[in-house]
């Protein structure tokens, strides 16, 4: 039974096009009802299997259909894995997310997943994954051996999702979603601005994350980064007050969920980058590297923080404020 409001196209139209400002006055307010505005969860990604990817996703540098300069790699060693999550942990994230370039997984591969998981829980951090399609079978398995948990971006609206991948069809991707979170994953699912999509678009693409059965735990945003060799190569850069407006809108329909400000950060300016969290971000992937893509650096991150008076997630501070505002949410950080 779905427990949170059913958004329609019609309502969520209607965000879109509030003033700027009453729309961000509307996301500061119910940002403010169950988070505390001046924490941010961090989350640091590694690549443990790279490129040779089947799927035509027109945006990814790792397809085996485009020409990147994406170096290819098999998947790495468990020990270089654990000394990764290691550094991470003491870099002061909070989750270490792994990523394959799958198309889906191979139930060959499960037993090195679950070895994984298993020894980076031990280090105590938590763990996410995003590896291409998941049965039901192979999410409980994953579930089991610990897993917090899992990546699988709808990527954008079901009537566009055509125009970006022909390999996988959007129920395919909503099946994988189900699957992670029947097995009793936490959902991280969501898209990417700047794909050519229409304000409609995004908007389509938000209800179908937000009237799912569990709302996803973590929302990431993306905006699109132009990769050489891929087809989207040459679009348009969208304007930093369109992706502001689209973080906004996510805080407004998703109020308990973590938005993070994903791909793309590293061309955003600090002011931009203050105005999304002001809208409602409040969880960023931290370190040099996103998968194959740049990000900032975390000395560029930490300076901006302390302009801004923000603090990382601490599990200290979150119990008080769950106490103060009656949420469990925070219990699962992204």
């Amino acid at each position: 039974m779905i427990m949170h409001n059913i958004w329609t196209i019609d309502k969520v139209k209607k965000l879109f096009n509030k003033s700027f400002l009453d729309l961000m006055y509307k996301a500061q307010k119910i940002h403010r009802k169950h988070f505390d505005p001046n924490i941010i969860q961090i989350s640091m990604l590694l690549s443990i299997k790279t490129g040779l990817c089947p799927e035509d996703c027109k945006y990814c540098s790792q397809s085996s259909r485009y020409k990147t300069n994406t170096k290819i790699n098999k998947l790495i060693d468990t020990k270089k894995i654990l000394i990764a999550a290691k550094k991470a942990k003491k870099a002061g994230s909070q989750r270490f997310c792994m990523g394959a370039a799958w198309s889906n997984i191979n139930d060959r591969d499960i037993p090195y997943l679950e070895n994984i998981i298993k020894k980076i829980k031990k280090i105590g951090i938590e763990t996410c994954m995003t590896l291409g399609g998941v049965n039901n079978k192979q999410a409980k398995k994953l579930a089991k051996a610990g897993l917090d948990f899992y990546n699988h971006n709808l990527d954008t609206s079901p009537k566009f999702y055509k125009k970006i991948i022909t390999t996988r069809k959007y129920q395919d991707r909503i099946d994988t979603i189900n699957n992670i979170s029947n097995a009793g994953i936490k959902i991280c699912s969501g898209g990417i601005i700047g794909l050519g999509e229409s304000i409609e678009d995004r908007a389509n693409l938000l209800i179908q994350l937000a009237n799912l059965k569990k709302q996803p735990t973590s929302i990431p945003i993306n905006m699109l980064v132009n990769i050489k060799g891929t087809p989207l190569e040459k679009n348009k850069i969208i304007d930093p007050f369109d992706f502001i407006r689209m973080i906004a809108v996510t805080r407004i329909m998703m109020q308990k969920s973590y938005v993070r400000l994903s791909a793309g950060r590293e061309k955003m300016n600090e002011q931009t980058q203050a105005m999304c969290f002001m809208a409602g971000a409040n969880s960023i992937f931290y370190g040099c590297k996103l998968l194959t893509t740049k990000n900032n650096s975390q000395k560029k991150d930490n300076k901006l923080f302390n302009k801004l008076g923000i603090n990382k997630y601490k599990k200290q501070k979150i119990k008080k404020i769950e106490k103060k505002t009656k949420t469990l949410y925070y219990n699962a950080a992204l």
